[in-house]
């Protein structure tokens, strides 16, 4: 039979009426155009429109001439409930006591002087909008004078989350404001996600390659990893997870879909939607971390969460503003499913609320048009930058070297030839002042030591050209004194 009974129009319609109805999308405030709904949800122009006046005969929107689509809420409610139809899907446990103590030594290492940093996974500070940021504090502080005299509100300031909620409409999720709550970062929202749903000694589903900061998270709460096989190309095998949850006892899978950190890769929808029906009947979370999603090559290129996939509440998104918008902030956020209530208390628990002001200020600015053009010249710089990055490596690295070029975000998983060590390199590197990620954190297992992360968030400048020739030279002399 087939999955998808509801036509495109419907669907997109029902999507927005919801946001309506949950006051993501306020009355009399103008909807998103037709033409950003056609790029948004990858439709034709007269599927859009068909969209929209479909919603206007619900009496849900009113046009303006040469103004576009306003919300309002009918008299009565005319439209009957579209539920998006359930997608249907067609390595051993380990401690990272040891890589633990390693990735510990990486991250002090941050402290050592350096020249070139392509160990990290930010955008170098012009990347930022600092002098408009800058401007939004400043109004946000004329407009609540006592913000910093004041106790913060418990789950974030509200403009904030509603600016959150409406950005997340574009992801495909359907989230009102007080289904969000506002975190110290990615990396809390990650945290307290395990601690609501796993206990220690548990088994959590990882991808492998793995985020560090997740590996090192995992260790500090007790909890054991099983590494799932990854694609650099399409992210977790569901199969393979499959047969790990009918093998282990799995109390959470953890997931970066979107420009997978080190890979860059991007789980297909298809598999996306397997994932959440999978782990759906067995009860089993799903924790997304979606930190990277916005930076598509692409404009007008939306890359969906696994949320959108989620009617029941089995996934726990937690995003950040942290590389694509302001690092400094380490603003972050998380929306619990059904286990937001649980996290909320952990969070209130753990650290209590964020401060309230740079949430009001980034309120200001993600609320403008400002923010898009922000994130348009970002995505087109980090886009150059990838690939003077990929054109250095071809010039300078031995001969067996390989990648995938990710379709976005600022990223390179390289693979270097088999006799090469990351971690030789890596010390090399850093005592000439070069700092990259050797792939043997990223994994408890040695199946990684030949890879190495690069950073492309720095301005390929005369240093960085000439810190990927040294890492070149660097990694051919290890290749051939191993051999």
């Amino acid at each position: 039979m087939p999955v998808n009974v509801v036509p495109a129009y419907q669907r997109i319609a029902e999507h927005y009426r919801q946001a309506i109805e949950s006051g993501t999308l306020k009355l009399g405030e103008r909807m998103p155009s037709v033409r950003r709904i056609q790029r948004l949800h990858q439709v034709s122009m007269s599927t859009s429109l068909q969209a929209c006046r479909h919603l206007e005969d619900m009496g849900w929107l009113r046009a303006k001439p040469r103004s576009g689509y306003f919300v309002q809420r009918p008299s009565r409610q005319l439209l009957p409930a579209v539920t998006e139809p359930n997608p249907q899907r067609c390595a051993n446990p380990k401690r990272f006591s040891g890589l633990h103590e390693g990735v510990s030594a990486f991250v002090a290492q941050d402290q050592t002087p350096i020249r070139v940093n392509l160990g990290c996974a930010y955008a170098n500070a012009d990347a930022y909008p600092t002098s408009a940021l800058q401007a939004s504090y400043q109004k946000a502080l004329r407009l609540w004078p006592q913000a910093m005299v004041q106790p913060a509100p418990a789950q974030g300031a509200l403009l904030f989350r509603e600016a959150l909620a409406r950005r997340a409409l574009d992801a495909g999720m359907q989230l009102a404001a007080n289904q969000v709550l506002v975190t110290h970062g990615c990396i809390e929202a990650l945290n307290l996600a395990l601690r609501a749903v796993a206990q220690p000694g548990d088994t959590v589903a990882i991808e492998s390659p793995a985020y560090f900061g997740l590996l090192q998270i995992l260790a500090s709460l007790n909890l054991l990893a099983l590494e799932i096989p990854t694609s650099p190309r399409t992210g977790m095998s569901v199969d393979a997870l499959e047969l790990a949850l009918r093998t282990h006892k799995v109390k959470a899978v953890v997931v970066v879909p979107n420009f997978h950190n080190p890979l860059g890769c991007v789980m297909p929808d298809s598999a996306k939607a397997a994932m959440v029906a999978l782990c759906e009947p067995q009860g089993v979370a799903i924790i997304e971390d979606d930190t990277y999603s916005a930076l598509y090559d692409e404009p007008g290129t939306t890359s969906k969460a696994l949320k959108a996939w989620d009617p029941t509440g089995t996934v726990i998104h937690c995003a950040s503003l942290t590389k694509i918008l302001a690092p400094g902030m380490r603003l972050g956020w998380i929306n619990g499913g059904r286990w937001h209530g649980r996290i909320t208390m952990l969070k209130h628990a753990n650290s209590r609320p964020n401060e309230a002001l740079a949430q009001l200020a980034l309120a200001q600015y993600m609320g403008s048009a400002a923010y898009d053009r922000h994130l348009a010249r970002l995505r087109q710089r980090l886009k150059r930058q990838r690939e003077q990055m990929q054109d250095a490596i071809v010039r300078h690295f031995p001969a067996g070297t390989a990648l995938n070029p990710p379709c976005g975000g600022m990223l390179l998983w390289v693979e270097l030839p088999p006799a090469c060590s990351s971690q030789d390199l890596y010390n090399a590197a850093l005592d000439e002042g070069i700092r990259i990620a050797p792939g043997a954190i990223f994994s408890n297992s040695k199946r990684f030591d030949h890879f190495i992360r690069l950073s492309c968030g720095g301005t390929f400048d005369e240093a960085t050209q000439e810190a990927m020739r040294r890492l070149g030279y660097l990694s051919s002399t290890l290749a051939q004194g191993a051999c």
